[in-house]
């Protein structure tokens, strides 16, 4: 019989034994044992859950395999089986916790941890983002979340032990593009790990929140192989196996880790000191500009823990005490503005109504009560303002808007302010406590955004604040759903912000503490009187106004006149080599390490990218040993010479390449596109792309600057451009982060010359996803390496299309703003040494044209070849001569005033090979 559990199923107390029986002793640490525990694992059919499934199999433990795909779910059961492990199916839905643990009980007795892994991905642009889409994400991550671990939570209480982990992401740290929905859902998990550690502490039931990278039905959707071939789930399985143990660190509980690829690091809330401004008539939003960079300096900054962390008392007896404030010019103002503020019959949202109508803004004033914003109403009207009243709930953002609209013409700010409180200990919360917070904070700020979304979008103009808390930050006792909807409203934002950004509109957060309705029902009278909601006003009023020009995506928090950034700080963490099996007890005995924030190595990330950086740094981080490098190229031949074998060897670092919008238009122009082709020439069109040639750029100054010192005699002044192959293997963003890893692929001797040939994978940053591969060979062409170095002999017919440009006399000019530093292209001299009696066009802007040309007349195509046969010199008329060959296009390019071959044994790979496609 287990220990922990009744002859009858009963549950009782876990024996101390148990969890003396199972600590590790040190200093020798022994292996973690999970001997008679029992342990529920949701989403456990396949990836993380899977892996967690058998790790805590392998302990010893008893699992429950959730799993809404039963099959699934009963492989792994089986499998834990064959092993000679304990485990049962469970495919009831996350949302039925009760259903999820009665398996639990019936099965094994009891219950001791609970993994939150569970989730889904609906992933869409906001604008085309669907109410079901949102819904449906909330539900599985959220809402399953909090029905499991409710229905554990008497039991842990009952035994004085329990575990959790839920499931985060840095998409819910930093919001992430495509992903409002699911940053919302993975930072509200946030804040509810940080609520279930202070209501557990005094039960020893400890709960952590993970951002895990790892390989899994989801990610292997939106990653490649080889990305995910360096994310397994066993980077990540140990350290949950680590913090879920009877003797696991006691700081882990309330703490946030990210971890992947072996690398692990504790992640923290850093705030700025702020600035405090005089609570009087002068505290208005042109104030807060006056200082904003004071508000934002993060030196000396703290490190708080919770919303007592902070002398509320001591900073307003300082702000009382101040002198006027000084106001920043222009005044900020909102004329012409239409504002649109929910939950505006009272508190916050009246103070913010009264401050935009006394700055010239059309204000919308929204609350359920119809008396309360009507009142409203009738203040800014009697102020001398213009006002409208929207009754309603937030929820139904689109009659909201719809005032807007048919009063004032349109809308340009949403405060999202509307909201209640259903406090109540964990225990003691119901389902309906937990939903109707929910729907009026979380949902009530998607769909009042999702509203006002395409009329931002088309005038090119918005500003969103949303009101997220301090206890949405920090966790609090007895709000873990109001701290949870709170977090998941800053983990949207955060979303907004990044998708926004090309339609300037800023959205951004604030954690707001003033007497209000809702506070009145939790604060002193005194207090309720001392932070007035006037004193919040200034700040939302400059963060929603047009002087605010870059500020988007952010958090402050903001009391009795004080107002301050809050951003993540992240550990320097640990990276475990990627060689050898990943252990619990590998990571206990770098606990000190994972989160030491006082070391030097602290970082403060802000996006998805930064946060996979060091992650991605250490994919290569090897112990010595069996599996150490060959040091060998992937590119070696036997027949290489003693020479080019060492050059082979050489290894560059990756080099980063950084573009916008702005970049593709450079090069869509360098390559002739006109300002009629608004799909290549302005950013907002829906069609705005990057010609497919734009492949070349980002990988020019990785293969132009491998070292090529090793060449006897080597003068860059008379290298010519042999050949270009290019691969096009994912969809080109239009801006980003790549990374360039060059080797040399080739070398061919030919006596007094050479055939080099490079090798560049160009990878999007943040995901590590292969993007572009280019081949360059300078002279002439190598070994058979398939469509790179295909003969692609024109067929004898008549070409299927010719395509005819005049390239402009500063073609040259223009093509070498994207990234060609070489002077033969721009420098008589330069070019005189090089033998030619002016400045000659750029082999691959003639490569970028001709590509241009295929691209129009046929379609998309997945790579492109050509061999540089001759020079073009900027003016002279380019004609492109091609022959569609089955799921080829064969070309040839010419210079028309000198019939001379500029193109040769070129071709395109159609993506569309059965038929002919033009734009």
């Amino acid at each position: 019989m287990l220990r922990g559990a009744s002859p009858g199923g009963e549950y009782k107390s876990l024996d101390p034994n148990i969890l003396r029986d199972l600590a590790p002793h040190h200093p020798a640490m022994s292996q973690l044992s999970f001997e008679g525990l029992t342990v529920i694992v949701t989403g456990a059919g396949g990836g993380l859950g899977k892996t967690y499934s058998l790790f805590y199999a392998s302990r010893g433990a008893n699992v429950v395999v959730n799993d809404f795909n039963a099959a699934a779910a009963q492989k792994v059961v089986d499998e834990i089986k064959q092993a000679g492990g304990k485990a049962v199916v469970n495919n009831s839905s996350v949302t039925d916790g009760a259903a999820v643990v009665k398996t639990a009980l019936d099965t094994f007795g009891g219950v001791h941890i609970l993994i939150n892994n569970a989730g889904i991905l609906r992933d869409k642009g906001f604008r085309n983002m669907s109410d079901k889409e949102w819904d449906q994400v909330q539900e599985v991550h959220l809402k399953g979340a909090f029905s499991c671990t409710k229905a554990v939570w008497p039991l842990f209480r009952k035994q004085k032990f329990g575990r959790v982990v839920n499931t985060s992401s840095a998409a819910g740290l930093y919001g992430n593009f495509g992903q409002t929905n699911y940053s919302a859902a993975k930072m509200g998990l946030v804040a509810f790990t940080k609520t279930l550690a202070r209501e557990g502490e005094k039960y020893n039931i400890r709960a952590t929140a993970i951002a895990p990278m790892a390989a899994s039905a989801m990610t292997e959707t939106v990653m490649p192989p080889e990305m995910l071939a360096n994310i397994k789930p066993e980077f990540v399985a140990p350290f949950v196996l680590a913090v879920t143990h009877p003797s696991s660190p006691a700081d882990a509980s309330g703490k946030v880790f990210e971890l992947g690829a072996g690398f692990v690091a504790e992640i923290r809330w850093e705030r700025s000191k702020g600035a405090v401004f005089k609570t009087d008539e002068t505290f208005t939003p042109s104030a807060v500009k006056e200082r904003w960079s004071e508000v934002t300096d993060f030196t000396n900054a703290e490190h708080p823990q919770s919303v007592t962390d902070f002398d509320a008392q001591g900073t307003l007896q300082k702000a009382t005490s101040l002198p006027a404030n000084k106001q920043a010019s222009p005044e900020v103002r909102f004329d012409g503005k239409t504002v649109l503020i929910t939950g505006a019959g009272q508190g916050l949202g009246r103070a913010y109504a009264l401050m935009y109508g006394r700055l010239g803004a059309n204000v919308v004033v929204n609350d359920v009560s119809e008396k309360g914003a009507n009142a409203v109403v009738d203040e800014v009207i009697k102020a001398g303002g213009k006002a409208a009243a929207a009754v309603g709930s937030a929820e139904d953002g689109d009659a909201l808007v719809k005032v807007a609209i048919e009063k004032f013409g349109t809308v340009h700010v949403l405060v999202a302010n509307a909201g209640i409180l259903r406090d109540k200990s964990f225990t003691a919360m119901s389902e309906q406590e937990w939903d109707s917070v929910m729907a009026v904070h979380l949902r009530g700020t998607y769909k009042c955004a999702k509203a006002c979304w395409p009329h931002f979008v088309k005038q090119k103009y918005g500003r969103i604040v949303t009101t997220g808390s301090q206890v949405g930050i920090y966790g609090n006792f007895g709000q873990a759903n109001y701290t949870a909807a709170k977090a998941g409203i800053i983990g949207f934002t955060r979303g907004l912000a990044i998708e926004g950004a090309k339609y300037n509109i800023k959205a951004n957060s604030i954690a707001p503490s003033a007497g209000t309705a809702m506070t009145m029902t939790i604060w002193p009278p005194e207090m309720v009187q001392a932070f007035k909601p006037d004193f919040i006003a200034p700040i939302v009023g400059y963060l929603s106004s047009e002087a605010n020009e870059e500020t988007s995506g952010k958090l402050f928090e903001i009391m009795g006149g004080w107002a301050a950034q809050t951003r993540w700080q992240k550990a320097g963490g640990h990276g475990f080599p990627v060689n050898k099996p990943l252990t619990p007890e590998a990571i206990l005995s770098k606990w000190d390490v994972i989160t030491n924030f006082d070391d030097g190595r602290a970082t403060y990330p802000t996006s998805t990218q930064d946060a996979f950086e060091q992650m991605a740094q250490n994919f290569g981080h090897e112990e010595a040993g069996d599996a150490s490098s060959s040091g060998s190229s992937p590119y070696a031949d036997p027949e290489d010479s003693e020479l080019v074998a060492k050059a082979k060897l050489h290894v560059e670092p990756p080099f980063e390449y950084t573009y916008t919008e702005r970049d593709v238009i450079l090069y869509n122009l360098g390559v002739g596109a006109t300002e009629k082709e608004l799909q290549w020439t302005f950013e907002n069109d829906d069609e705005f792309s990057a010609l497919p040639t734009f492949g070349v750029i980002p990988q020019f100054p990785a293969s132009s600057t491998f070292p090529m010192g090793w060449l006897p005699d080597y003068n860059p002044a008379k290298l010519l451009h042999g050949e270009q192959y290019l691969a096009i293997k994912a969809p080109i963003p239009t801006s980003g982060q790549l990374v360039n890893e060059a080797r040399l692929l080739e070398v061919l001797d030919k006596g007094k010359a050479a055939a080099v040939t490079m090798i560049v994978e160009t990878k999007e940053k943040s995901s590590g996803k292969v993007i572009f591969e280019n081949q360059s060979t300078v002279f002439i062409r190598g070994s058979d390496r398939g469509p790179a170095t295909a003969p692609n002999k024109p067929p004898k017919r008549s070409p299927d299309a010719v395509a005819e440009e005049k390239t402009l006399p500063s073609q040259a000019a223009i093509y070498r703003l994207s990234g060609d530093p070489n002077p033969l292209h721009i420098l008589p001299e330069f070019a005189a040494v090089g033998g030619f009696d002016r400045p000659i066009l750029h082999g691959l802007c003639s490569y970028g044209i001709s590509g241009k040309h295929v691209l129009k007349n046929f379609g998309p195509f997945t790579d492109i070849k050509a061999r540089f046969a001759g020079v073009v010199y900027p003016g002279e008329t380019l004609v492109t001569e091609m022959w569609k060959e089955g799921g080829k296009v064969i070309f040839v390019t010419k210079v028309k005033e000198r019939n001379a071959v500029v193109l040769t044994s070129a071709a395109v790979t159609l993506v569309n090979k059965a038929e002919k496609a033009k734009l």
